[in-house]
């Protein structure tokens, strides 16, 4: 009897967030899935014409141009933002006098929204390149660097308290072993700190990639993608423009090109996957190795 109340009260609880899950969740993705094989203006008039709009993904310089300067920002973005967040993390476990105050100082950029982060830093960098005769969406160099800026400002606080933690899940044990062994304080951060911080590293590393690939709030307000140039097909290449911004442009910029833009939509998704599995199995099987 207890166990069949257990079970009622069991689908009571789940089956609303189950079924929420599977309206804002599950139905999209699977219909989106579907809308990339079809041409529509609305869901409800939606026209399949199978692979039509995935061959135009491809043949889009736009897209293309989008996805090779995300790949080149992601690289960057990620060493980046896991270089600051970890060596600031391991400064603030020295104990040093003020650390909790610079650990919430820190991690405080990650609480703003993109879209003000983006105008905010806007303002600041145009402020100091007018000086120089140029801007943010005049440059492509320098809008690549204001998105870098950006993120690393935003994203590096959050990964230092993750990598706190690492540092603080360490045996003490470890530390007193490898300096009765002599060891030095880089050896014992090479061959003890790093290793055993093997799990922090695979979660940062998961997060910064994942995050510098679906960037979209700051990279709309900071550059809208500029400076553009004419491509050879007569459309407009935006220099700084990151993938999810151009899904979100081909979409709206025409009816007509919506099925193009979920198509780009559904590459983007499988990419992102791949590339993070990818990341976790070898991080991962590098924490076995350990």
């Amino acid at each position: 009897m207890f166990k069949k109340r257990n079970k009622l009260f069991f689908l009571i609880f789940v089956l609303p967030t189950f079924a929420a899950f599977i309206i804002g969740f599950i139905y999209p993705f699977f219909s989106g899935i579907y809308l990339s094989f079809c041409k529509f203006r609305t869901v409800s008039n939606a026209q399949f014409i199978g692979i039509g709009n995935y061959i135009k993904a491809f043949q889009n310089e736009g897209f293309l141009q989008s996805f090779w300067f995300t790949c080149v920002f992601v690289v960057v973005s990620v060493v980046l933002i896991n270089v600051i967040a970890f060596a600031v993390a391991y400064i603030l476990t020295l104990g040093i006098r003020g650390s909790n105050v610079f650990r919430t100082v820190f991690f405080m950029p990650n609480l703003i929204g993109g879209i003000i982060l983006g105008y905010i830093w806007q303002q600041i960098f145009n402020g100091i390149l007018t000086n120089y005769g140029t801007n943010l969406v005049l440059n492509e160099k320098f809008g690549f660097w204001g998105l870098i800026i950006l993120m690393c400002w935003q994203q590096a606080g959050y990964m230092m308290i993750i990598y706190i933690a690492g540092f603080q899940s360490v045996p003490h044990d470890l530390y007193e072993a490898a300096r009765i062994d002599g060891a030095t304080k880089k050896q014992i951060l090479t061959k003890v700190t790093i290793p055993m911080m093997a799990p922090s590293i695979t979660i940062c590393t998961f997060l910064t990639l994942t995050n510098s690939f679906k960037l979209f709030d700051q990279n709309l307000a900071l550059t809208n993608g500029l400076p553009g140039v004419v491509g050879t097909g007569g459309t407009t290449i935006y220099k700084t423009e990151m993938i999810a911004l151009n899904i979100y442009k081909t979409f709206y910029a025409n009816q007509n090109s919506r099925g193009v833009g979920q198509a780009e939509a559904v590459i983007f998704f499988v990419i992102v996957v791949v590339i993070a599995l990818a990341q976790l199995y070898f991080t991962r099987k590098r924490e076995v190795q350990q």
